[in-house]
C-alpha cells in the first residue's frame, strides 16, 4: 500500500463505515454466510492448483473486523492464510520504549488463526518511511556511535519480534515500501543519517534470517501496471538485485496488488499486461518467489451504477489476475479485506460522488460479488503449480 493512503491513526478511527451488525442486520449477515457456503471457497480453488488463499483482519480501535463475527467466519470460510492489518507492526508492539512489548492482539488472533489451521503471516517489521516508524524514534538517543546505536535498536526489534511469535508466522514482510514511488529511488527515514537505507534493508534481512531461520522472508511493495508505475518497478528491481549482489537472504517478493479503475470506459491493454510480466520474470529470474499480499480494486472512476460498476470491477481484476497469478512461483494470495466496509479504499481518494467504494469481493451485507466470482475464475483457470 502506498505510503500517502494508510495510517494507523486512521485505521483507529474509522468508524462511520463500519459493519455494525445487529439486530436483523446480523441474521441478514448469517444468511449470507449459509449461501456462501454453498459455494467452493476460494482457498479450496487455490489449493487444487498448488496456492493457498487468504485475507487480512485487524482487532484494533472502534473499527475492529476481528471481533466482527460472521466477517470473521466468512474471513475462516474462505481463507486459509491470515495477515494482521497492523498488529505486528512495530509502532503497536512498542509505542513506548519505556514499557514492555504488547503482543496481546496479535496473540489474540493468531490464537484464532491457529485453532482453525490457517498458515500467518507477518507484517511488516520495518516499514521504511519515517511516519510509520514509532514515533519516539525522533527523540532516540543513539549514542557516540550512532551507527551502532541503530544496528543495536534494529537488533533488539526483531529479536523480541520474531522470538515471540516464533514458528507460528510463517512468512514476515522482512521490508515494506521502502521505494519511492515517483522517483524509483529509496526511502530515507529518521535512521537514514546514521545507516544508510540500503545497509539498513540489509541488515533487516539479515537478522529476520537470524531469528526467524524458518520463516520465508518479503520484501513487500505496491507496484502496480500502470505506465506511470515505471519508474517504481524498476527501482524495485534495482533494490532485490542490490540485496541479491550483497547476499542478503531475500527469498520472495511481495506485491501488494492495490489496483485501480481510473479511466472509464475500460479499454484493453495488451502492452501493459506484457510489461507486467516482464517484471514479474525479472524478479523470478533472481530466484524469488512472489506473493499477492494485499489485493483490491479501487472503483474510483467507474459509474454509480451498481451493476455497471461491479461489472467493470470484476473485468478490470481479472485481466489483471490472468496475468498475475499465470506465473509459475506465485504460491500466495491475499486480498486486503474480503467485504466492502472493512476496506481501507473507503477513504483513500474517495470518489467524486460521495458513494462507497465496492472493492472487495463481498458487499456491506456479506453477499458475493461479481469481483469474487472474477477471483473464483482466475483461480480455475491458472495453471497448477507444486503446493507449499
Amino acid at each position: 500500500m502506498t505510503l500517502t493512503r494508510r495510517s494507523f491513526s486512521r485505521s483507529l478511527a474509522w468508524g462511520a463505515s463500519s459493519l455494525a451488525l445487529t439486530g436483523n442486520a446480523f441474521a441478514e449477515a448469517t444468511a449470507a454466510l449459509k449461501q456462501a457456503a454453498e459455494l467452493p471457497s476460494l482457498d479450496s480453488l487455490a489449493r487444487a492448483k498448488g496456492v493457498r488463499f487468504g485475507s487480512t483482519l485487524g482487532s484494533l480501535g472502534r473499527r475492529s473486523r476481528f471481533h466482527d463475527t460472521p466477517y470473521r467466519e466468512l474471513t475462516a470460510r474462505e481463507c486459509s492464510v491470515l495477515v494482521p492489518e497492523n498488529e505486528t507492526k512495530w509502532p503497536q508492539i512498542q509505542p513506548d520504549p519505556h514499557k514492555p512489548l504488547d503482543f496481546a492482539a496479535a496473540d489474540e488472533m493468531f490464537a484464532w488463526a491457529k485453532a482453525r489451521e490457517m498458515v500467518i503471516r507477518g507484517h511488516c517489521l520495518l516499514w521504511m518511511d519515517s511516519r510509520w516508524l514509532p514515533q519516539w524514534i525522533r527523540q532516540y538517543d543513539f549514542g557516540a556511535q550512532p551507527r551502532a546505536g541503530v544496528e543495536k535498536l534494529l537488533t533488539g526489534h526483531v529479536r523480541s519480534t520474531c522470538t515471540h511469535f516464533g514458528r507460528t508466522v510463517e512468512s514476515w514482510d522482512v521490508v515494506n515500501e521502502a521505494v519511492v514511488r515517483e522517483t524509483g529511488e529509496l526511502h530515507e527515514n529518521l535512521l537514514s543519517p546514521h545507516l544508510a537505507s540500503i545497509d539498513q534493508i540489509e541488515l533487516m534481512f539479515r537478522l529476520a534470517r537470524e531469528h526467524a531461520p524458518h520463516a520465508q522472508l518479503v520484501y513487500n511493495d505496491f507496484m502496480d501496471w500502470g505506465a506511470d508505475n515505471e519508474k517504481h518497478r524498476s527501482g524495485v528491481l534495482k533494490l532485490l538485485a542490490e540485496l541479491k549482489r550483497r547476499g542478503a537472504p531475500v527469498q520472495a517478493l511481495g506485491v501488494q496488488a492495490h489496483i485501480g479503475v481510473y479511466d472509464y470506459p475500460l479499454k484493453p491493454n495488451p502492452q501493459r499486461a506484457r510489461e507486467w510480466r516482464r517484471f514479474l520474470d525479472e524478479a523470478m529470474a533472481m530466484d524469488l518467489d512472489i506473493l499477492v499480499t494485499e489485493f483490491d480494486v479501487n472503483d474510483k472512476a467507474l459509474p454509480a451504477d451498481i451493476k455497471e460498476r461491479d461489472a467493470g470491477v470484476a473485468a478490470f481484476a481479472k485481466d489483471w489476475l490472468d496475468t498475475t497469478l499465470d506465473v509459475p512461483r506465485l504460491n500466495r494470495f491475499l486480498c486486503w479485506g474480503l467485504a466492502d466496509p472493512h476496506s481501507w479504499l473507503q477513504e483513500f481518494q474517495p470518489r467524486a460522488d460521495g458513494l462507497a467504494k465496492r472493492c472487495c469481493p463481498y458487499d456491506g451485507q456479506l453477499q458475493a460479488k461479481p469481483l469474487r466470482g472474477a477471483i473464483a475464475d482466475a483461480l480455475r483457470a491458472m495453471p497448477a503449480r507444486p503446493a507449499r
